[in-house]
C-alpha cells in the first residue's frame, strides 16, 4: 500500500509542474504516506492496488489536501500580518483544485482571510467548478456514472 500510495503521488509530482513548487502539496504527499505507512502496519496488509487501497488513498487524500490547504491559509495569513513572505495565490488554488476546497473555506471563515479580494474569489469559485467537472469526467471515464 505504501509503495503503491508513493509510486501515484510521486507520479503527479513529476508529471505537473505547480506540484513541485508546493510545499504544501508535499505535505500532503508526507501524510498520506505516513498515514498508509502506519495503518498497513498497524491494521491490515494489502495487496499491491486493490480497490480497497484506492479508496484508501481517495479517503486519505480527501482528508490531508483539506487539512493542507488550511494550514497554507495559516500561513499566508500569518505572513501577511506580519508582512514577510506570502504563499501564492497558485498555490492556494492549485490546492484548491487538488480538493481542498473545503479546507480553503473553513481557512477563510476562521481566519477571515482572502474574503474580500474579488479576483481571489472569483478565481477560487473556479477551481471549485473546474474540480466538479474534472471529476465528472474522470467518473465518466471510468464508467462508474
Amino acid at each position: 500500500m505504501v509503495i503503491t500510495f508513493s509510486a501515484v503521488l510521486l507520479g503527479m509530482i513529476a508529471l505537473f509542474r505547480p506540484l513541485q513548487r508546493n510545499p504544501f502539496f508535499m505535505l500532503n504527499c508526507a501524510l498520506i504516506i505516513g498515514t498508509a505507512w502506519y495503518a498497513e502496519h498497524h491494521w491490515f496488509t494489502a495487496p499491491a492496488f486493490v480497490p480497497k487501497t484506492f479508496l484508501l488513498l481517495v479517503i486519505f487524500h480527501a482528508l490531508f489536501i483539506n487539512i493542507s490547504t488550511f494550514i497554507a491559509y495559516g500561513v499566508d495569513k500569518r505572513a501577511a500580518v506580519r508582512k514577510s513572505w506570502r504563499v501564492p495565490e497558485n498555490s492556494l488554488h492549485t490546492l484548491e483544485f487538488l480538493g481542498g476546497w473545503i479546507g480553503a473555506w473553513f481557512g477563510q471563515k476562521i481566519l477571515k482571510h482572502k474574503t474580500k479580494k474579488k479576483s481571489f474569489q472569483n478565481t477560487y469559485k473556479l477551481m471549485i467548478v473546474l474540480e466538479i467537472v474534472a471529476v465528472y469526467i474522470i467518473l465518466k471515464y471510468l464508467r462508474i456514472i
